[in-house]
Order: structure tokens, then C-alpha cells, then sequence
């Protein structure tokens, strides 16, 4: 008999480990809040590790990457203070070369591999109780609840999980508090004077706006800023705090930003923090993606994580196909230590982001100058970049303004 898992999230963690199970030979059942499956999304860098995960999920088939061809000068600018531009190091100039990707494009593949797997939406579980053998699910749907039972939970359903609040305890025990804030959202045109597909980063002492330029679709932006008071970052209205938190930097690309977000029909506008725990499992429930681990955004390995994280559950949990606890503590042990380093070197990225004072925003500067240099000498002597995974290729046409 097929054992049955309850996967609480249709997101990226949420699909990714749905397919794993699926794999593993188990039936898996999703449950999402929202009334119906997101669509579109903020851009999204997906590293090696991710697109192998893509790959063994057998979803890199549907997953449509949108890099920018490299143009001979540059495709991304540092904009400084008096409002000139120069050649930059982008986000997808990192090493491993991450394939440019919307979150709804990645979301839209593993939608497309789940095929047959049961979708509830407008559905979230408000107790969980293990016994003997399996779990115990009170779910609730329009206000009508019904208690069913699975061998196996698992919370894909972000940051401020409720399966993990429902099992292993308050947010507030998990979740470190970054003093940082991010606004994230689709441009409907490109920042005039740029080409379409450039990318535009303007980085000042605690504030920074990004320009995430793409092959074939309209940019998305990024704006960000450290605060020593994040609850006061939600009263009021969004667009007028943040016209108010980059009011000294009057730059055209700032300004076309910002009144971009009064057009933009959805936007993401949250505090910074990651998700600390001390172990991802508890029994019969488990954790995965931004529910466990939450590296946040300036890590750029959310979405790899999430990939790598439910196609790394299927591989246990064949594994070890008569001992879940078994599967689980090898399905951690194995991934933990990808995931502290990145978490760790996630306040280096942020540094990269948002500077945290003028004298991290000259060496900001200058290392990243010295970067492209040296990046520059290398391309002229003909050396090539490693190629450290076969899948999905992250270059595609690039389109005429």
C-alpha cells in the first residue's frame, strides 16, 4: 500500500518535495492556502545546484530560463552619486553563473511535472497530532474542517510556517531578526536610456535599488533598506513609505522605480530574516525550503535550496523505504551543511545589496571594481569558466530593444 504524505505549500519547496515523494513511490496531497495557483514573480537567480535539482525532478524540460546575451561592454551599470554610470559585476555575474529565472517561471515547470497529484486550494491545517503509525490532520476549508489522517506532514509554506508554528513552536524562536527590509516587483517598462535587457544597480549607505534586466520580458525591481524598526515599516501605506525611505536619492533610476510600484499589480514587500533551527524534523513532520532554513533574499539560493531540498527528500526516502526516520536524519545530515554555508555567507551578500555605511559603500566599490578587472583580464587571455553543472542552459537570445 502506497503511503500518503500531506504537503502543506504550492510553492517552490512545496512542488519540489511533492515530486520527490511522487518518486519515492509515495502518494502526496497538496494543500495551499491562496484560492488559486500564483502566477509571474520577481526575479529569481537559480545556481548549479538547483538546476541538477531540476534535472533529477525531471522538470528542467518545462523550466524556461532568461538571460541576457552578454553584450561586449556590459550588460549591468553601477549608477554613483552624481548620477554617472559605469560597467558593473551583476547578480548573474557570480560564480556559477546562475541561470535568470522568475519565480513563476520555476513554479510554472514543477506545475506542469505534478500532474495527477491532488490540489487543494483555499485549504490549511490548523492541528497536527501524531500517533501511532501516522499523523493526524485537522484541516480547515471555507470555514469547514475535517480531520484526516498521513504517514508523513511536510511544511512548505514559508518563512512564518504555520506547520511549524503548529508543531515545533513560535515564530519568534526561529526567525532572526536582520533589521532590513525588501520590496520586490515586475517593471512594466524599462528604466529609459537603458537597453531592455540591462540590469541597473544604484547602492548608497543602507538604501539600494536593483534593476534585474532580462532576455525576453520586462525587468523586475528591487528595493532595499536597513531599519532599526521593522514594525513601524508596516504601518501606514507601502508606496509612501518607501518614497519617503529614498527620498535623498534623486536619481531617474530611483524615480522610475518608484513610480513604477504605483502601476505594479503586485508587489512583495517584507522584513529580512532567516529561519534557525535546530533540527527540520519532529516525528512524522517535516520542513523544507524557507519553512526550515529561510536564507533570505540576499543569499540568492532560495529557490536552488528549495529544488535541492524536496528532490535530495525523494532520494531518502528511497533510500531508506521501511525507516522514515532513517531517511529524514540522512536527508538532513546530507543537506545541512550546504545550506549553513550559504546562510552564513548571506551576510556578505548583504553587504553586496545594501552597503551598511558610506565606508562599506567605498569598498563595496572598490572590491567590485577590482572584481571586473581581474574578470576582464581573465576573458582577454582566453580563459574559460568551469562548467559545473549539465543542466539547463542558462543563455538565451538576446532580443533588440
Amino acid at each position: 500500500m502506497r503511503k500518503k504524505a500531506l504537503v502543506v505549500g504550492l510553492g517552490i519547496a512545496g512542488m519540489s518535495a511533492a515530486i520527490g515523494l511522487r518518486q519515492a513511490g509515495w502518494t502526496p496531497v497538496i494543500v495551499e492556502r491562496a484560492p488559486e495557483r500564483r502566477t509571474g514573480g520577481y526575479f529569481v537567480g537559480l545556481f548549479p545546484q538547483g538546476r541538477q535539482a531540476a534535472v533529477d525532478l525531471g522538470i528542467d524540460g518545462h523550466l524556461h530560463t532568461r538571460n541576457p546575451e552578454r553584450a561586449a561592454g556590459a550588460n549591468s551599470w553601477s549608477v554613483n552619486r552624481r548620477g554617472g554610470r559605469r560597467p558593473a559585476l551583476g547578480f548573474l555575474d557570480q560564480p556559477g553563473e546562475p541561470a535568470a529565472v522568475l519565480r513563476g517561471d520555476i513554479e510554472a515547470a514543477l506545475w506542469q511535472s505534478i500532474t495527477g497529484v491532488e490540489v487543494r486550494f483555499g485549504t490549511t491545517p490548523v492541528e497536527i497530532t501524531e500517533g501511532d503509525g501516522g499523523v493526524r490532520v485537522l484541516l480547515e476549508n471555507a470555514g469547514a474542517r475535517s480531520r484526516e489522517d498521513f504517514d508523513l506532514v511536510v511544511g512548505a509554506d514559508g518563512m512564518r510556517s504555520s506547520v511549524r508554528r503548529l508543531v515545533f513552536g513560535p515564530h519568534e524562536d526561529y526567525l532572526t531578526t536582520w533589521n532590513a527590509m525588501i520590496c520586490a516587483f515586475q517593471l512594466k517598462e524599462q528604466v529609459p536610456s537603458y537597453a531592455a535587457d540591462d540590469s541597473i544597480i544604484v547602492a548608497r549607505a543602507k538604501r539600494a535599488v536593483w534593476v534585474f534586466g532580462l532576455a525576453d520580458h520586462a525587468p523586475t525591481a528591487l528595493l532595499t533598506y536597513r531599519t532599526r524598526d521593522i514594525q513601524e515599516q508596516f504601518g501606514g501605506s507601502r508606496v509612501d513609505r518607501l518614497r519617503s525611505v529614498f527620498s535623498g536619492m534623486d536619481d531617474p533610476v530611483v524615480r522610475h522605480v518608484l513610480d513604477s510600484l504605483d502601476q505594479a499589480p503586485d508587489h512583495l514587500f517584507d522584513s529580512v530574516h532567516q529561519v534557525k533551527m535546530p533540527r527540520w524534523s519532529k516525528g512524522r513532520v517535516v520542513l523544507v525550503g524557507d519553512a526550515a532554513w529561510c536564507m533570505n533574499l540576499y543569499s540568492g539560493m532560495g529557490a536552488t535550496s528549495s529544488l535541492r531540498g524536496g528532490a535530495a527528500l525523494g532520494v531518502a526516502l528511497r533510500e531508506h523505504p521501511g525507516d522514515l526516520a532513517a531517511a529524514l536524519d540522512a536527508w538532513e545530515a546530507g543537506l545541512r551543511p550546504f545550506i549553513t554555508k550559504h546562510q552564513r555567507t548571506a551576510r556578505l551578500k548583504q553587504q553586496m545589496f545594501v552597503p551598511s555605511s558610506r565606508r562599506a559603500e567605498a569598498l563595496r566599490s572598490a572590491l567590485l571594481g577590482l572584481a571586473r578587472r581581474i574578470r576582464g583580464r581573465r576573458r582577454a587571455t582566453g580563459a574559460q569558466p568551469v562548467v559545473t553543472s549539465r543542466a539547463i542552459r542558462p543563455r538565451a537570445p538576446r532580443r533588440t530593444a
